[in-house]
């Protein structure tokens, strides 16, 4: 690599993070002030996990984080593999009934799915777990412009066709073949759909639920430099997720190229 390229490398580094650094530095320096007496202190922090009511609040976004990523993985990943084997007259449709989301307003979709989670509730209580239902239709647009793209660069149709001719069944074929081709989509399409459930706000608002994210609006009318901590935390937390999942794909290439 040329020196001149190293430079500008080093320098747009260093201008990008000061650009993402500086308000999560920022963020840091406010919740951990003291605004009465002064100085420094970690009560915002703390908080976190002595405040009941934040502290369940942060238990069920995790929980909803991690059951949205399942749930939309086992129902889009099959169906677009599905769609370009078997059915590719249906890719349109699939593709407009996986992109509608962004087209329809969050109250309207709480409006429209009331007398849906009438039952819903009636069946599975009224935990807000079950906003998980609602959350998978609403990264159902991110995640399949994730995994197309994925599937899309990899010759599926005669991937699937080698291993089944050597035996392998549908779903051998799907986690062991397919899915190891698409992993970069698949981290992509998982990584998003933490981030919107994270991040949301009016469907669980409105539906009456105590996420994170409404937790730290009503706490952020009291007590701001907790409201802060919370913010900064559901960011961090959002960077140890994709660590992980980076690390768990680096695993995955290391072993899949130390086997013969």
């Amino acid at each position: 690599m040329r020196p001149g390229r190293k430079v500008l490398r080093a320098t747009l580094w260093l201008v990008f993070a000061a650009f993402f650094g500086f308000p999560l530095y920022a963020m840091a320096d406010f919740s951990t002030r003291d605004l009465i007496a002064g100085g420094r202190t970690w009560d915002a922090w703390a908080a976190l996990v002595t405040d009941e009511a934040l502290y369940s609040a942060i238990v069920i976004s995790v929980l909803l984080a991690v059951l949205t990523v399942a749930a939309m993985l086992v129902l889009l990943v099959p169906t677009m593999i599905w769609v370009r084997l078997r059915a590719p007259w249906a890719k349109n449709t699939v593709e407009f009934l996986c992109l509608l989301p962004l087209t329809i307003p969050a109250l309207v979709i709480v409006v429209g799915l009331r007398n849906v989670y009438l039952w819903v509730t009636y069946f599975l209580g009224e935990s807000a777990l079950t906003l998980t239902f609602v959350y998978v239709v609403l990264v159902l647009p991110f995640a399949y412009r994730a995994l197309d793209a994925a599937l899309s660069a990899i010759d599926l149709r005669t991937l699937t066709e080698a291993a089944r001719s050597l035996g392998a069944g549908w779903a051998t074929t799907i986690l062991r073949v397919v899915v190891p081709n698409i992993w970069s989509g698949i981290l992509s399409a998982a990584f998003i759909s933490i981030a919107v459930v994270l991040g949301e706000y009016t469907i669980a608002s409105l539906s009456g639920y105590q996420t994170l994210q409404v937790a730290i609006v009503a706490i952020g009318k009291s007590d701001g430099p907790t409201s802060v901590a919370a913010s900064l935390a559901v960011l961090v937390l959002g960077f140890i997720l994709l660590l992980g999942l980076s690390l768990v794909t680096r695993g995955r290439r290391r072993v899949e190229g130390v086997l013969p």
